[in-house]
């Protein structure tokens, strides 16, 4: 330490340097963030080319867009829309089928009756003809049914089906035709049997993929023999839109042999679907195939069972899909729909099928029924023109005349649930008045009757077209009515349902004084029963858009019963409003009303109590806490500071579990103190109580780190209050933290290395203002940060030079007899008054800096990294040229700091060469030799 005794700081004078260092300001002629002058429009000479723009309309004059235009003909723009249509079909066909196996829970197990052979394997001893089945099961009923039925897998009775669609394929390509239906027929057999209601639909999806494989085989057979002949010879290609005048006599021969094929079969669902799977080959034989399809529907009537029919009506609606699209009308469509009305009504008035069974489950049947009725109903209106919407519902018996498409005349529920679905909006809208008669007068089992009130509530909000608003008052009027009169709609559940569509529709047009009616139903049927867990998802529903429909919280707060409801909601749903209700009232500027603020604390004290901080991830809890955190900060009670910081100490209490709030109130507090000062009153023991609110929180946060900036900026407020004891007392605490730092998980990431640094550096800064304890020493903190970084075993070479240099600058800087800055605008005293020409000040200072060079020039050849370590000894060097007057002494430690970095850097260094000129200008003239400029 000897070699060290003469050195001597080096002199500052901050405002010199400062000037010294400022750029130059010159006036600027023209505003830099004013807009732009346009650019000049420069004229490009020379040969003028076309360039073809894919976004640009079409030139008419332009000979070659007329020509592009010319190469697409009438007849190939008919083929390609043809084609697309069909493929579209064929995609939301398979969709459907999708759609159909998993909407409905399949058992494990199938019971599969003697009718259904083809599915269990057996052996051709014990094989029985149809006819004999038929026969056995007249003579005793009973008995066949119970000796017949056999139990499969599902798995098993799908595997099967699967191979016998490859068995018929096999069969058609080495010719065995007769096998293939014969095979098919039995796979036909399949849907007679309905006795497993759940597995129907999967089973048709099945068995009808493989009746579609056999028809279009047949189809393209047919069509072959149409334009080939036996010898091989060419007679035609068939257009795709041929008619049975372009088909020769033996391509008709074979296609009449189909049909009469299948129509011997005995059983008369096979043979319906079987002819329904060869449609489209009437094409071959007769002008207009599509008026098999009356007779077809005809025969469908044939059908006993409700299920099979409607299955059966759905697969004839897609198969008459592949016919000429201009020859098939809806009438067919109205029929089917008609015939299930029909039959729907006698499975809800009666408990028994024609034969003879018990329906244990009807509702499970219409369930099962209604996909049908979707389909058929979205055919129907696939292509309706809307002007003949009006004859459409007269033939559907809904109406009598045009003139009143809805009146009294009921319909089944399910049915009228479908056409409402896909009813043009304008036409809704135009009789939604007539639309709630009919929902009225078609009050039955096969649907919830709140479903189609609220399908009809979504449908008018859809509209682009205003309504009157006194034909809006009506409808809601009546819905009102509906629910105030009719007991069935007493639960809460159905109240929601058509609730929520409605108040859409009273948001939309304005009509606020009937929220307090709606609300007013919900409130006491919720006091009733109680608000179920199925309930919430749709309150939660309502809430949030009578939410955003308010601009003010407190127009949404004053409506009737909506606290009130609010507080019998609980969960998630409750949690999710809480959230929007906080979203809002955090973005709409800060919170002054008494009456609003106590309202978010209770709604924000029951979101702090609904989460579970022992098992809440991380992810989940951000958004509560940031919403919290923001609420925290928006509210302002003005000059009624007191209250303000009541109001504080009031949410540490009630959020305790937010570590991110905790820090929100520390800052907070801190802002109070700062605005007290501002304050021409004296507010010493209030800035007291701020600091000491900050003081006690900050420990509370887990976060070491937090901890030590909050400690900081506490520290700073306090100095700027002159209250001297209590920044010593933060500041203390703040080295506390610092030795509580340690490796993690056993790294530290580069982030968090760079944070502390940072800290670390701002106490020496902080320092600077802090008037030094006689007691305690000068340099207690600076000797603090000095033994804490020797002790702490994670600390790199790197970092530790950085912090060291640090405590080098503020002892240099301590040193002056004019500090850089003070606490409070020069009101609290600087150490340089303090301790005015007191030699044991400065000698304390040399002391600690003695200690530090001496430390700092040991770490910096710790450094394993050659090029690191080079860095490490310019930045040591300038510390310390910056820190001290260049004598023999010091001057001897920069020379070898600058050896150790010509070893390690490259000698076109910029960093290097800088340190170097650096060095030779604050030499003495008589040293400035011993060092070149250039390595």
């Amino acid at each position: 330490m000897d070699q060290w005794a003469s050195m001597e700081f080096r002199p500052r004078n901050y405002s010199a340097e400062e000037e010294s260092h400022s750029l130059p300001r010159v006036r600027a002629e023209n505003d830099p963030l004013s807009t732009p002058c346009s650019s000049k429009e420069v004229d490009v000479v020379g040969q003028k080319e076309e360039i073809y723009d894919p976004l640009r309309g079409i030139d008419a004059n332009s000979p070659a867009s007329l020509k592009d235009l010319q190469y697409f003909d009438d007849n190939s723009v008919k083929v390609l829309s043809e084609s697309s249509s069909v493929q579209l079909q064929e995609k939301e066909w398979s969709s459907f089928k999708k759609f159909l196996i998993q909407r409905f829970s399949v058992p494990k197990t199938v019971s599969v009756s003697a009718m259904s052979d083809v599915i269990v394997k057996i052996g051709k001893a014990s094989e029985r003809s149809s006819t004999n089945m038929h026969l056995e099961e007249l003579e005793d009923p009973q008995k066949f049914a119970e000796e017949g039925v056999r139990m499969i897998t599902q798995k098993e009775y799908v595997s099967r089906l699967h191979e016998l669609k490859a068995e018929i394929a096999h069969s058609w390509q080495n010719d065995d035709r007769v096998t293939s239906l014969k095979l098919t027929i039995k796979v036909t057999r399949l849907m007679m049997d309905t006795s497993v209601l759940q597995f129907y639909p999967m089973l048709f999806a099945l068995a009808t993929d493989i009746m579609d494989m056999l028809g279009d085989m047949v189809f393209e057979r047919i069509k072959c023999k149409a334009e080939v002949s036996e010898d091989g010879t060419r007679i035609c290609y068939l257009p795709a839109d041929f008619t049975s005048s372009d088909i020769c006599s033996d391509a008709k021969e074979t296609c009449n042999n189909w049909f009469y094929k299948i129509g011997s079969i005995q059983e008369l669902l096979p043979r319906i679907y079987l002819e329904l799977a060869i449609l489209h080959c009437w094409r071959f034989l007769i002008v207009q195939p599509a008026d098999c399809l009356k007779r077809l529907v005809t025969m469908i009537r044939g059908i006993a069972d409700p299920l099979a029919s409607a299955y059966c009506r759905l697969y004839m609606v897609h198969c008459s899909q592949k016919l000429p699209h201009c020859s098939v009308s809806v009438g067919y469509l109205i029929i089917c729909i008609n015939d299930m009305k029909v039959q729907l009504s006698r499975v809800m008035s009666a408990r028994e099928t024609s034969h003879g069974k018990l329906l244990e489950n009807p509702a499970l049947l219409i369930i099962l029924i209604e996909p049908t009725i979707e389909y058929i109903m979205k055919s129907i209106f696939k292509d309706l023109n809307q002007r003949h919407i009006g004859d459409m519902l007269v033939d559907l018996e809904l109406c009598k005349d045009k003139k009143e498409l809805f009146g009294t005349i009921p319909c089944v529920s399910v049915i009228l649930h479908h056409l409402l679905k896909e009813l043009p909006v304008e036409v809704v809208q135009s009789n939604a008045a007539g639309i709630i008669n009919l929902i009225e007068c078609s009050n039955d089992t096969s649907f919830d009757q709140c479903l189609n009130y609220r399908l009809l509530g979504f449908k008018l909000c859809e509209s682009r077209r205003q309504m009157e608003v006194t034909n809006v008052q009506a409808v809601v009027n009546r819905v009102i009515e509906v629910f105030r009169v009719s007991t069935q709609y007493d639960c809460l559940e159905k109240y929601l349902t058509v609730v929520d569509a409605f108040v859409d529709i009273v948001l939309q047009y304005g009509m606020d004084n009937y929220l307090s009616i709606i609300l007013e139903g919900v409130s006491e049927r919720a006091c009733i029963k109680g608000i179920a867990e199925n309930e919430l998802a749709t309150l939660e529903s309502i809430f949030i858009k009578l939410l955003t429909h308010f601009n003010n919280l407190e127009d949404a707060f004053s409506l009737s019963h909506f606290v009130e409801i609010l507080d019998m909601m609980y969960g998630s749903s409750r949690s999710v409003i809480i959230v929007h209700i906080l979203k809002i009232a955090t973005r709409s500027g800060y919170l002054r009303d008494p009456t609003t603020i106590q309202f978010l604390i209770e709604i924000c004290q029951a979101l702090h109590d609904d989460i579970d901080f022992p098992n809440v991830k991380e992810d989940d809890l951000q958004q509560p806490a940031r919403l919290i955190s923001r609420f925290v900060q928006m509210v302002d009670y003005g000059a009624e500071m007191e209250r303000q910081l009541t109001f504080l100490v009031e949410c540490r209490g009630a959020f305790s579990g937010i570590n991110e709030l905790k820090e929100t109130l520390v800052h907070k507090s801190n802002h109070l103190a700062i605005k007290a000062m501002k304050d021409s009153k004296n507010h010493l023991s209030f800035i007291k109580a701020c600091i000491a609110f900050s003081e006690v929180t900050i420990p509370s946060i887990s976060a070491p780190i937090r901890q030590l900036n909050l400690f900081l900026e506490t520290a700073e407020v306090a100095l700027l209050g002159g209250l001297i004891s209590h920044s010593d007392g933060l500041l203390d605490s703040a080295i506390t933290c610092l030795e509580s730092l340690d490796l993690m998980n056993g790294s530290r990431v580069r982030a968090d290395v760079d944070g502390i640094l940072s800290t670390v550096r701002k106490v020496c800064s902080l320092f600077v203002m802090v008037p030094g304890s006689v007691e305690r020493g000068v340099t207690n903190i600076p000797k603090s940060i000095f033994f804490l970084i020797n002790s702490l075993s994670w600390m790199a070479p790197r970092f530790r030079t950085r912090i060291l240099c640090a405590v080098i600058t503020l002892t240099a800087t301590l040193s002056q007899k004019k500090l850089p800055y003070h606490a409070n605008h020069g009101k609290v005293p600087g150490n340089e008054l303090l301790f005015f020409e007191d030699q044991s000040y400065c000698e304390e200072l040399k002391s600690l800096s003695k200690c530090v060079l001496q430390n700092l020039v040991d770490v910096v050849h710790q450094e394993p990294s050659q090029a690191s370590r080079g860095v490490m000894a310019l930045e040591a060097c300038d510390c310390i040229m910056s820190s001290f007057k260049l004598n023999p002494e010091i001057s001897t430690i920069c020379s070898k700091l600058i050896e150790t970095a010509k070893l390690c850097l490259s000698e076109n260094d910029k960093y290097l060469q800088s340190t170097m000129e650096l060095m030779n200008k604050y030499l003495p003239t008589t040293q400035r030799a011993v060092l070149p400029l250039t390595v």
